[in-house]
């Protein structure tokens, strides 16, 4: 393990996956999780510009004699019409990529800590599948609860255009900083519940990687090389944070 040094913020860790992707002995681990998000975000996006207009005029025609709702409920149908489809594909493409996302991970750490990289071969990978997605099942079981209740605060008055947006905000950072670090945290054999703990001990910087991967993704075009820009990034903060850390 490299010795210890000062961590940098979330947002730098962040910038730095973008230098990771590009390293040599990393390129043919980041294509497939590249792949995987540039085909099922490009397919999701189509279909929901192609439906959403119909969906809200079918809304507007629904509300009838109380059509003066419409500037109220017409713009919460499409922040909720987002986040849905957001949430669903992105949980797809986490769900297919997560071998190769584990396996892009623990090949980063071993090229930050100057550990010669290991031969890994797709039997490897295949044989790895079932741990890996009862891991992100992990993931979606924690999510689906906690999405729910900050969903509905949506439909409070005031509340929903107000408060409830940067909740939503926080809570998606929080999220993607969970689902992006648990690859090298699972690879490190450690349980999530300890991870959570850990990433709740560096919470500040937990969130602002999170927030830079959610505000990456709503760039189009920048959005397709997210997923592998962020488990280099993420695998990069455990490099450094887990010397300090009890998990070694």
């Amino acid at each position: 393990m490299l010795s210890v040094k000062p961590s940098l913020s979330g947002v730098q860790y962040f910038l730095q996956g973008f230098d990771l992707i590009r390293q040599p002995k990393l390129r043919p681990f980041v294509l497939i999780p590249l792949l995987v998000n540039f085909i099922l975000f490009s397919v999701s996006f189509y279909f929901l510009f192609q439906q959403i207009d119909m969906w809200l005029v079918q809304l507007e025609a629904s509300l009838d004699w109380f059509s003066w709702l419409v500037y109220i409920i017409k713009p919460l149908a499409f922040i909720l019409i987002l986040l849905v489809f957001g949430f669903f594909f992105g949980a797809i493409a986490n769900i297919i990529a997560a071998p190769f996302n584990g396996l892009l991970a623990e090949q980063t750490e071993l090229l930050l800590s100057n550990k010669p990289l290991p031969e890994s071969s797709i039997k490897d990978i295949l044989l790895d599948i079932p741990r890996v997605l009862t891991r992100e099942l992990k993931k979606i079981k924690y999510y689906i609860p906690r999405a729910v209740g900050l969903l509905l605060l949506f439909f409070i008055p005031v509340v929903g255009q107000t408060v409830a947006p940067v909740l939503w905000f926080i809570f998606t950072a929080w999220m993607l900083a969970i689902q992006y670090a648990d690859y090298t945290f699972d690879n490190n054999k450690i349980g999530f519940d300890e991870m959570r703990s850990e990433l709740s001990s560096n919470r500040m910087q937990s969130l602002s990687f999170g927030s830079m991967v959610a505000l990456c993704q709503s760039i189009p075009v920048v959005n397709f090389m997210i997923m592998p820009v962020a488990v280099c990034g993420a695998t990069a903060m455990w490099v450094d944070n887990s010397d300090k850390s009890n998990f070694k």
